[in-house]
C-alpha cells in the first residue's frame, strides 16, 4: 500500500515540528507527508528541517484544509490524518498497514490514544514523549475492535471507497470542524467497517494554542450536532445527548471554570445556538459571525 500522512495546521509551527519529528521515527515510513497550512507563519522554518514533507495551502478551516490534502493524494491508497499535536508511537503506520491489508472490508481505522490532553489543560511535548515511552503494551499489536467513528486526531481512511462515493469533509462545518471526523467516517463506514486498533498508539497533546474563541466553540457544540443529525450522519439520540452534555457541563463549570477553559464563553455560545434553533436560523456557519 501507499500510505500518506496528512496534517492540517494553523498557527502552531513549533508543535507541528515536534509532530513531524516523531513521524520521521516510524518503523514503516510514510510514502508521502502532506501538510496543509494557511499562511507562511504556520510553518516557519519547517521546510528546511523537513525537506521530504510537502507543504500546500488552503483557506482556513479544518474541513477545507483536509479536503485540500485529499485532492493532493491521487497516487495513494490510504491517508492517515493526524492532528498537528499528535505524537504517534514508532509502530503506528506499520500496524495500520497490516490491518488494512488483512481486513479488506475495513475503510476506517482509528488508533488508541494513550493520553489525551484535549480533555484537560494539555500535555507538554516532553511529557507526551515520556508517556509514549512508558506505554508497555503487551497485547496483540494487530488486534482491533469495531468502533462508532474515527477520532480526527488520528484516523486513517481507505481512499478507494472515498473516491468511488465522492466523499469529502463537510465544509459547512467551519473553523476546526467539531465532529467533521465523526461525520465523514460515519458516512464512509456505510461501505465497510470502522476499527479501533489496539497496537496503533500515541499521545494527543491537546495544545490550547491557536484555538478560536470559546463562544464560537460553544455554538458549534450545539449547532453541529443538530446539523449532522438532520443530515443523517449522526443519530438523533447521540446528537441530543452530546449537545445536552456540553450544555450542562459548561453551565455547571462556569461557576468555577478550569484555568484552561472559558466555560462562560462556551455556555454563551451554547445559548446563542439554542436561540437560533428556536428562531429557525441555526447553522454551523453562523459561528463565523460570533
Amino acid at each position: 500500500m501507499r500510505i500518506a500522512v496528512g496534517i492540517a495546521t494553523r498557527g502552531r509551527a513549533a508543535i507541528l515540528g515536534e509532530t513531524l519529528a516523531d513521524i520521521a521515527r516510524q518503523t514503516r515510513e510514510a510514502d508521502r507527508i502532506v501538510v496543509c497550512h494557511v499562511t507562511p507563519d504556520d510553518v516557519t522554518g519547517l521546510a528546511e528541517r523537513f525537506p521530504h514533507v510537502e507543504f500546500i495551502t488552503a483557506p482556513a478551516g479544518l474541513p477545507r484544509q483536509r479536503n485540500a490534502i485529499l485532492d493532493a493524494l491521487g497516487d495513494c491508497d490510504a491517508v492517515l490524518f493526524l492532528d498537528d499535536d499528535f505524537l504517534a508511537q514508532p509502530g503506528y503506520l506499520a500496524v495500520t498497514e497490516r490491518v488494512f491489508e488483512k481486513q479488506g472490508d475495513c475503510v476506517v481505522t482509528t488508533g488508541t490514544v494513550v493520553a489525551d490532553g484535549a480533555k484537560g489543560p494539555g500535555i507538554p511535548v516532553e511529557e507526551g514523549r515520556a508517556i509514549n515511552a512508558a506505554d508497555a503494551f503487551d497485547g496483540d499489536v494487530t488486534g482491533f475492535h469495531s468502533h462508532f467513528n474515527g477520532y480526527g486526531c488520528n484516523m486513517a481512511l481507505r481512499l478507494a471507497p472515498m473516491r468511488a462515493h465522492v466523499l469529502r469533509f463537510d465544509e459547512n462545518l467551519p473553523l476546526y470542524g467539531w465532529y467533521e471526523d465523526m461525520d465523514l467516517t460515519r458516512r464512509l463506514g456505510r461501505f465497510g467497517t470502522i476499527l479501533r486498533l489496539h497496537g496503533a498508539r500515541g499521545v494527543h497533546l491537546g495544545s490550547k494554542s491557536g484555538r478560536v474563541t470559546q463562544v464560537k466553540l460553544g455554538y458549534s457544540q450545539v449547532a453541529n450536532c443538530v446539523y449532522l443529525a438532520r443530515k443523517g450522519s449522526y443519530p438523533w439520540d447521540h446528537a441530543l445527548w452530546s449537545a445536552g452534555r456540553h450544555l450542562c457541563m459548561n453551565a455547571l463549570r462556569s461557576v468555577r471554570p478550569e484555568p484552561w477553559a472559558d466555560r462562560r464563553g462556551r455556555l454563551r455560545g451554547n445559548l446563542i445556538a439554542i436561540g437560533d434553533l428556536l428562531r429557525g436560523r441555526m447553522h454551523p456557519m453562523r459561528a463565523l459571525e460570533l
